[in-house]
């Protein structure tokens, strides 16, 4: 049984950092090439960064480059998505999947950045 399980989200000022967490169970994780999402109210769910299965390539959506780093520890079947300089339009609910969501959604991790 798959299961994804994102951790690490809360309330932060804007500018301020985030570091979120998902540990992975069920699946070959060191296989896939992994992905963190984001959905806002009454939005589509979105694809902010992905990273290649060996964690040498990644790639970001232009609205988090240069603010957010994904890394993984394929050791330990967990992806990471540090969040720096977080603005009030960052605001979602975080999930990870593979790159073409081919998993389950698990319950996801909010952000909320508003002073």
């Amino acid at each position: 049984q798959v299961q994804l399980v994102e951790s690490g989200g809360g309330l932060v000022q804007p500018g301020g950092s985030l570091s979120l967490s998902c540990v992975a169970s069920g699946i070959n994780f060191g296989f896939y090439t992994m992905g963190w999402y984001r959905q806002a109210p009454e939005d589509q769910r979105e694809l902010v960064a992905t990273i290649d299965s060996g964690g040498r390539i990644r790639n970001y959506a232009d609205s988090v480059k240069g603010r957010f780093t994904i890394a993984r520890d394929n050791a330990k079947n967990t992806l990471y998505l540090q969040m720096n300089s977080l603005k009030p339009e960052d605001t979602a609910t975080y999930y990870c999947n593979d790159n073409v969501a081919l998993f389950q959604w698990g319950q996801g991790t909010q952000v909320t950045v508003s002073s």
